[in-house]
C-alpha cells in the first residue's frame, strides 16, 4: 500500500493559520483539547490506526518554506511578521496526538498548547479520508469523470451568476481529487470561482486564501470567560488582532438568535458580512437581513457566506431567496471534493476541552442552530442553555 502523506504544511485550512495567529498573539498558555467524533459510524479496517500513525508522525517533517513565507507576506499582510517567523520555525509535534484502535472503532485526540495544537484537525480528518477510501479498497470515478462532473457544477454556479468558493480540504477523497477539482474549477476563465479554504492549494494555483474563524474561537472564549461573554469577547479580540480585515463572523456557536443580540451596532458595521453553518438557510437570511435593517444599515452592503452541506439544489434555493436582497456567497466542501461515486465520510474532530490555572477541565460545548444536534459536555450544554435562555 502506497505510503498517505501530505506534501506541505499549508494543506490545511485558511481559518487554522488566522487563528493560530490570533492565539500566538493573545493566548500563548492555554492548553487544550481535541478529538476525533465519527458521526457516520464508519467502521476502520485492521491496522487502520498503525497507517494512521505513520501518516502523523510524518506531520514532523513539514516545514514552512521560504516560497510559503514570501506568498503569505505578499498575500495576507494581515498575519504579523513575527507570526510568520514562528510558522518557519514550527513543526508538528506527533507526541501530541494519540491514536487508538479498538476492533473496526478508532479513537483520536490532541492535546498541549492551544497555539501548537490548532494546526492538527483539518490534516488529520483528510488523512482518515484518504486512508479510509484507500485501504477499503474502494474505487472511484476516473479522473476525466471528477473533471467533466467538477466543470458542469462550476458552469452552473457562474450561470447563476453567484460566487463561490471550494472549502473541502477536511473530508476531501484524497490529496489527487482536490487537485483535480481546483485545476476544473479553473478551467473557465469567465467563472464566479473566487478560491479556496485550502492555502497550499490557494498558492499552488494562485486563487484567495478563504476564512476568518471557527466554532473553536468561540468555543474557547465561553470556556475561558463564560458564556455570556463568549460571543461579544471573542469578536472584540478579532478585532484587536485584525483591525478591520478578515470581515465574516461565524454567528452559530450558541444559536444565531444569542448571537445577533450581541452582535450590536459596532460589530454590525466592522464586520463585513456573517456565515451561516447550521440550520435552516434561508430563515437564517431572513433573520440576518431584518437585523441589519433594525440597526439602519443596508443589508446589500452586507453579505451571508453560506457553507453548510451545499450542493446545487440547496444553491439554487438560497439565491432564490436573497438575491437582491442582501450579499451572498458559497462555500462548498465536500459536494466538490468528495463526489466520486463514493459514500463521503460524516467526521468531525472538536475541540472538547480547555484547562483552567487549577488543571482541572473546563468541557466546551457548541449549540448550533440545528436542534437536537448540540456537541459537548451534557452537563454544559444545560448550562449554557439556562445562562443565555435558550428554549428548545
Amino acid at each position: 500500500m502506497q505510503h498517505v502523506r501530505l506534501k506541505s504544511i499549508l494543506d490545511n485550512d485558511f481559518y487554522k493559520i488566522t487563528m493560530q495567529n490570533a492565539v500566538v498573539k493573545l493566548f500563548t498558555n492555554e492548553i487544550v483539547k481535541y478529538e476525533f467524533i465519527n458521526r457516520g459510524q464508519h467502521n476502520f479496517p485492521d491496522n487502520f490506526a498503525d497507517e494512521l500513525r505513520k501518516a502523523v508522525d510524518d506531520m514532523a517533517n513539514l516545514k514552512l518554506t521560504k516560497e510559503e513565507k514570501a506568498y503569505l507576506r505578499k498575500t495576507c499582510p494581515y498575519l504579523s511578521l513575527p507570526y510568520l517567523d514562528f510558522l518557519e520555525g514550527y513543526q508538528y509535534d506527533p507526541s501530541e496526538v494519540k491514536i487508538e484502535q479498538n476492533g473496526s472503532d478508532v479513537k483520536v485526540s490532541v492535546e498541549g498548547y492551544w497555539y501548537r495544537t490548532i494546526l492538527w484537525e483539518v490534516p488529520i480528518l483528510a488523512l482518515i479520508s484518504e486512508l479510509h477510501y484507500e485501504m477499503n479498497h474502494l474505487e472511484r470515478q476516473s479522473n476525466q469523470e471528477v473533471i467533466d462532473k467538477t466543470v458542469e457544477k462550476g458552469k452552473h454556479l457562474t450561470d447563476l451568476g453567484v460566487s463561490f468558493a471550494e472549502f473541502g480540504t477536511r473530508r476531501r477523497h484524497s490529496y489527487h481529487v482536490h487537485s483535480l477539482v481546483m485545476e476544473a474549477l479553473l478551467q473557465d476563465k469567465n467563472s464566479t470561482f473566487i478560491g479556496t479554504s485550502n492555502v497550499h492549494f490557494a498558492m499552488k494555483f494562485n486563487v484567495k486564501p478563504i476564512g476568518t474563524h471557527a466554532h473553536e474561537w468561540f468555543m474557547f472564549h465561553a470556556a475561558e470567560f463564560g458564556f455570556k461573554m463568549a460571543n461579544s469577547l471573542a469578536l472584540e479580540h478579532w478585532i484587536d488582532v485584525y483591525r478591520g480585515d478578515l470581515g465574516v463572523a461565524l454567528s452559530d456557536t450558541y444559536t444565531t438568535d444569542v448571537f445577533f443580540q450581541q452582535f450590536d451596532k459596532k460589530f454590525s458595521k466592522l464586520f463585513d458580512g456573517v456565515r451561516h453553518d447550521s440550520g435552516d438557510p434561508i430563515e437564517f437570511a431572513e433573520k440576518t437581513i431584518a437585523h441589519y435593517q433594525s440597526l439602519g444599515i443596508n443589508p446589500l452592503f452586507k453579505y451571508i457566506i453560506f457553507s453548510d452541506g451545499l450542493n446545487l439544489e440547496k444553491v439554487d434555493e438560497i439565491t432564490k431567496a436573497c438575491r437582491g436582497k442582501i450579499g451572498i456567497s458559497f462555500g462548498i466542501g465536500t459536494n466538490l471534493t468528495n463526489d466520486v461515486g463514493l459514500k463521503p465520510m460524516n467526521i468531525v474532530m472538536k475541540l472538547i476541552g480547555v484547562q483552567a490555572p487549577n488543571k482541572e477541565w473546563i468541557p466546551t460545548v457548541k449549540l448550533s442552530d440545528e436542534k437536537g444536534k448540540y456537541t459537548g459536555d451534557p452537563k454544559m450544554i444545560e448550562l449554557a442553555k439556562e445562562f443565555l435562555r435558550i428554549k428548545e
